[in-house]
């Protein structure tokens, strides 16, 4: 279970830190904040992963068992099924745990971070925003932003590019070096560039206008002071204490995940036996559409939930009945249907 998860984690978080990158070079994210977003989001992700990788972890487990005929050895000294089912299922108690701890509280929580440091960023200004050595597309695409050098404190640039269009035309400032400029009576940040021109005109024209200066203000533009709020980050209480149809629906959510896995351990113990003729891995692909089925119309449930289509007494426990009726088919029907022609057959 610790190596599936491990990979799945490698997997997920990566794709996940690459599109956060992306924004980072874009400028609409500091470099600095990356990988504390992906410590917070860390939870959301184990919440979904682990009942996955359990799963994928009892199957390789007990099909390795199972082709070393060592299952068989257990069964002929007299263990059985349901011995092997019960302490599978007593197993699998701390991961429901861990994903109950996780989807409830941890992953709210982490969230909530998430959602202040995403809207820090809104409300940075283009000065705190900048990277050296990097083209930078600033103030909703209006401005693209370049400088060679930039002090720790970032107050101070060396190398400044800066282009600009606007309605009148296209604005490029070049300057040797750059700091920051606070006005003590208005608050506003001005970056002040030193020794250098500036060039304003239409493109595809010559008569462009030059202009060079010792010293220069540029008024930084700040990011927009208002404050998204992620639903992932409401507390569980506060879904429970709400009307609404999509937190009604994340609540729900929420208390699924850790249903998952006894459910799943009830059809990985079973979906796990198979025949040393087959192949180590050959019971893996029907388990995983099972998997995938599930998982799948759980997501079917919660959306038909969001919208007012099932009732909320409903909620998404038709789905787990479903595949825990399928789970105690698989484990006990065929003995049972045995038992049946036995009993007739006798008769």
């Amino acid at each position: 279970m610790l190596a599936v998860s491990g990979i799945l984690l490698l997997v997920f978080m990566s794709g996940r830190f690459i599109k956060y990158l992306a924004e980072a070079a874009a400028g609409e994210l500091a470099g600095d904040v990356l990988f504390q977003i992906m410590a917070y989001r860390f939870p959301g992700f184990l919440e979904l992963i682990l009942p996955l990788g359990f799963f994928i972890g009892i199957l390789l487990a007990y099909g390795r068992m199972y082709l070393e005929s060592e299952m068989t050895v257990l069964f002929a000294c007299g263990v059985s099924d349901k011995q092997v089912l019960g302490k599978t299922l007593v197993g699998s108690i701390p991961v429901m745990l861990t994903v109950a701890a996780m989807s409830l509280y941890v992953s709210p929580w982490g969230m909530k971070q998430v959602e202040g440091i995403f809207n820090e960023q809104r409300q940075a200004t283009e000065f705190e925003m900048l990277a050296p050595g990097r083209f930078q597309s600033l103030s909703s695409g209006e401005r693209v932003t370049y400088t060679e050098g930039l002090s720790e404190d970032k107050r101070r640039l060396e190398g400044v590019f800066i282009a600009e269009h606007g309605s009148e035309g296209l604005t490029i400032i070049t300057a040797r070096e750059g700091s920051q400029f606070v006005d003590d009576e208005t608050g506003s940040r001005f970056l002040v560039l030193e020794e250098g021109a500036r060039f304003e005109g239409l493109p595809g024209r010559l008569d462009y206008d030059v202009t060079g200066f010792d010293a220069y203000g540029l008024k930084i533009r700040s990011g927009s002071a208002g404050e998204k709020e992620l639903e992932e980050g409401l507390s569980t209480s506060a879904l429970m204490a709400s009307d609404n149809p999509e937190h009604r629906a994340m609540l729900h959510w929420r208390f699924t995940l850790p249903l998952i896995v006894p459910i799943v351990t009830l059809l990985a113990v079973r979906l796990s036996r198979v025949n040393p003729r087959q192949g180590r891995f050959f019971h893996l692909l029907p388990a995983m559409l099972v998997y995938i089925t599930y998982l799948g119309l759980l997501i079917v449930a919660r959306d038909a939930l969001e919208s007012g289509k099932v009732p909320e007494w409903i909620g998404l426990l038709w789905v787990h009945a479903i595949f825990l009726a399928l789970g105690l088919w698989l484990q006990f029907g065929p003995a049972w249907l045995y038992r049946r022609r036995l009993l007739r057959e006798v008769r």
